[in-house]
């Protein structure tokens, strides 16, 4: 008790949310939590839930979350939540229970090597007695805890510590690389191409710029499919009776952050024509740029012709999406579904993107939009623990405005194999902090949908393509939300999916789970009439 108390100490100076797993070894841990006003705890029964939890409530307040848990396999239930934390930067703290050394390579139960069991995403510090060093330097910290019976103390820890209110972390800015400065002409015709982890670049900002949806908003923003206009070197426009060749291909391209979204954009970076100027603010750099930094010192303007380019090409790429929405032989697709979530979003909302179509859809029809915060796993692009993120992220929105009398709202759209595959994220016990206004938008086309339109999907290997790649599931959803006690709501149609949407705006409950009947059918032709 003694040990974890220390630990729970250190914690307290660093942390102010944790989320619990029961067990035993870890139970010094959980009495030490409890005891404790100025740290609030979150139990999940599943490990894997409560790190992503934890990774949700960490992307909002940009400072170290704690997970805590047992010894033994529990531990390793993290490893997916450490990789995306430590791959998108997003600070995260994982506190194991260990049994003393001695024990190890002995057959004890629930005894396995927990030193150093996150490799490079995680070092292990390893704490035995009360002293020894706890640093929260990095993105992600391991902080292992041998602990040693007895396990339970004789009578419950007295409560002590307040209750905090605390703003947002300055995690970021405490730990940025600065890889200097660079100049940039910009009366070169120019194009910014800004993902995840980008930031509004002084010097920039009226720079014809595509954005992925977790980017800032752009000034002049430009449309992806725009992209398979600047890798031409010209392109034929009529225009007043006239007919002319445009020069659409960029002089250069500045990549902000970490995209990766769109094969059409990252080929830009690739092609030899372009020269490629890479920003950064972490040791990652997208591609193999030609010039590195952090800062632009910038001369010049972008042209009038120029801007009038990008706003045009960008103009026909956004007008493509729209006319294909609106042709009745695609059916209701997953597309459609990220158009009525876009479309009913508002300033101060909070949307969590799963990965896979949903991300590249919600790009297709527009976002980034200006006061709406975007997040979506993109460190390493997976589709697990997106349920239990937005989970956290909805906890930790409303905690920051705890004086509100409806909570901001978030909304999470997502497919149905990334729901079905953390559906335990929505398994959170009475008496717990519940998210009090989280909307979920399941796009439920009974399978892998993002597959349709990619190689595999092609007509010459179908034939192995539902087995492999398509895996219907047949799962009613329905009974999953009323299994989990949310509310539920069905869409088979856009307008009746933009009526439920504007439903949870004007009568929000704490969860409610929408699920959107679609069609996958249709999406390799659907991507091929947008490509066209």
């Amino acid at each position: 008790m003694e040990l974890a108390a220390y630990v729970v100490d250190r914690l307290a100076e660093n942390v102010t949310d944790v989320v619990l797993s029961p067990g035993s070894r870890n139970s010094p841990l959980a009495y030490a939590l409890l005891a404790r006003g100025d740290i609030r705890v979150h139990v999940r029964i599943d490990e894997r839930s409560a790190a992503f939890t934890a990774l949700g409530i960490a992307r909002v307040q940009r400072r170290h979350v704690g997970v805590v848990m047992t010894s033994g396999t529990a531990v390793a239930n993290a490893y997916p939540a450490v990789i995306e934390a430590r791959m998108s930067h997003t600070p995260l703290a994982v506190i194991s229970a260990d049994r003393p050394e001695r024990m190890l390579g002995t057959g004890a139960s629930q005894t396995i090597w927990q030193q150093g069991i996150f490799g490079r995403y995680a070092e292990t510090q390893q704490v035995t007695e009360t002293g020894d060093a706890i640093t929260f330097a990095a993105d992600v910290v391991h902080i292992n805890v041998a602990l040693d019976t007895p396990l339970v103390p004789g009578n419950l820890p007295a409560p002590h510590g307040e209750p905090r209110r605390v703003g947002p972390g300055r995690f970021d800015g405490a730990r940025w690389v600065d890889h200097g400065e660079v100049d940039i002409d910009l009366d070169k015709d120019t194009l910014v191409i800004s993902g995840d982890e980008a930031w509004e670049v002084p010097g920039l900002e009226h720079v014809p710029t595509i954005a992925e949806p977790t980017a800032p908003a752009p000034f002049h923003q430009v449309h992806p499919l725009a992209a398979r206009f600047f890798a031409q070197a010209s392109v034929s426009v009529s225009h007043d009776g006239g007919d002319f060749a445009a020069s659409t291909k960029p002089d250069q391209v500045i990549v902000v952050g970490h995209p990766t979204l769109h094969r059409d954009v990252m080929a830009l970076l690739a092609d030899p024509d372009i020269r490629v100027i890479g920003l950064s603010r972490t040791e990652t750099f997208t591609g193999k740029p030609q010039l590195r930094g952090s800062r632009v010192r910038a001369t010049g303007q972008p042209s009038d012709t120029w801007l009038k380019i990008c706003e045009a090409a960008g103009e026909v790429g956004a007008q493509t999406v729209r006319d294909a929405l609106a042709e009745e032989m695609f059916g209701f697709t997953g597309l459609h579904v990220a158009a009525a979530v876009g479309d009913t979003l508002g300033v101060g909302d909070t949307l969590v993107l799963g990965a896979s179509n949903p991300v590249r859809d919600a790009s297709l029809v527009g976002l980034p939009f200006d006061g709406v915060a975007t997040v979506s796993a993109r460190g390493a692009a997976g589709i697990d623990g997106t349920v239990s993120q937005a989970v956290g992220v909805a906890l930790a929105t409303q905690a920051l405005h705890p004086d509100e009398i409806r909570a901001p709202r978030t909304v999470a759209l997502m497919g149905d194999l990334t729901f079905l595959h953390d559906v335990g994220g929505l398994l959170i016990g009475p008496g717990q902090r519940r998210p009090s206004n989280l909307t979920v938008v399941v796009a439920n086309d009974n399978g892998g949908g993002i597959f349709e339109s990619l190689e595999v999907g092609a007509p010459a290997v179908r034939g192995a393509f539902e087995e492999a790649f398509g895996t219907p599931h047949g799962v009613e959803i329905e009974a999953l939300a009323e299994a989990y006690g949310v509310r539920y709501l069905r869409a088979e149609s856009l307008s009746e999916l933009s009526g439920a949407l504007v439903d949870t705006r004007e009568a929000p409950a704490p969860i409610t789970l929408i699920e959107a009947r679609t069609t996958r059918t249709t999406r390799r032709d659907l991507a091929e009439r947008l490509r066209a």
